[in-house]
């Protein structure tokens, strides 16, 4: 009877790669967690100052959106104001606004009558009584212009005063929303100026994980000649100290978060405050889960770009004795 030739060893299935490779990566990420977190007091250190670093810009950005919605619930205030000659009666007024009415320009004219001008003043100004000495009333006739959307750009609102300063009835043209043109500026500029800190205080942080796994390359010199000579490749002896970076940068990104959280909570209170005396309600925006993630996302791709910088340049130092 014929033997059966000796089946040959299969080769290892290529399917097994991929799972293998991911294993050994999730493997080597939690372990190089387990290394950071035994080692509490220079994990906690390190990560406190990417956190406080990564917070300065994250603070600025909420500071400033939050000035950006201030100034947006502001917009509803008239931006164009026409102060009519003060001949010009209630009655001509009211004929002029219903001219402007049909402007495809404004979406709302409000006529605020001399009469009821006068009155609204002796109730906020506090001049009633000086103001009842008044044979006359100073004040002329005003309409309020609420332009459409398409028509409240700088220019679109110039152009407008300009046209409106040539009607016969207006004395002078006053447009209300110049200031907040302005604030809006400087919000701009607020808000590059935030960019070039973050771009500042990365570069610091670059700096701050490339000095964490310098010293930590140093410390485990031992263990890395003893890999080399084993045969470990180049991928292999670097990849803990890529996650260490990834790790430093999350739990940094994860405590800027809550740095900024804390801080907008503990203005909430006071800004409330602030707004009930003008009769109004402000709630603070804090972080959303946009910024969140941006916030992880950028501290984790700092944290792999030091420690990438770090390994590579220290590495070559370090060879087999």
């Amino acid at each position: 009877m014929a033997r059966r030739p000796p089946r040959r060893s299969r080769a290892p299935d290529l399917l097994q790669l991929p799972q293998a490779w991911l294993s050994h990566h999730v493997q080597s990420a939690f372990a190089t967690l387990g290394r950071l977190l035994r080692a509490p007091l220079a994990t906690v250190m390190t990560v406190a100052v990417i956190g406080i670093a990564l917070a300065l810009p994250a603070a600025l950005y909420v500071l400033t959106e939050n000035l950006r919605n201030l100034v947006g619930s502001w917009d509803q205030a008239a931006a164009i104001s026409l102060f009519l000659h003060r001949d010009i009666s209630d009655q001509d007024a009211a004929t002029v606004a219903g001219r402007l009415r049909e402007w495809p320009e404004f979406q709302r004219v409000q006529l605020i009558g001399a009469e009821q001008a006068l009155a609204e003043f002796r109730e906020q100004a506090g001049f009633a009584e000086a103001l009842a000495q008044l044979t006359t009333n100073p004040l002329p006739a005003v309409l309020a212009l609420f332009p459409q959307p398409a028509y409240a750009a700088p220019a679109e609102i110039l152009n407008l005063q300009e046209r409106l300063g040539q009607l016969s009835e207006v004395d002078f043209v006053r447009v209300d929303t110049e200031w907040l043109l302005r604030f809006q500026a400087i919000l701009d500029l607020a808000a590059t100026l935030v960019l070039l800190l973050a771009g500042l205080l990365a570069s610091g942080v670059l700096l701050i994980v490339g000095n964490t796994i310098r010293l930590e390359i140093q410390n485990r010199r031992g263990e890395i000649e003893i890999m080399e000579l084993v045969g470990a490749t180049a991928s292999f002896i670097r990849r803990p100290f890529l996650y260490a970076g990834a790790w430093y940068g999350l739990l940094g990104g994860l405590s800027a978060w809550f740095l900024v959280t804390l801080a907008v909570l503990g203005l909430q209170g006071p800004v409330a405050r602030l707004a009930s005396l003008y009769r109004s309600e402000f709630p603070l925006a804090g972080l959303g889960p946009l910024e969140l993630l941006t916030i992880l996302g950028g501290s984790m791709l700092l944290g792999l770009v030091g420690s990438w910088i770090a390994v590579n340049r220290h590495l070559r130092g370090v060879e087999p004795g």
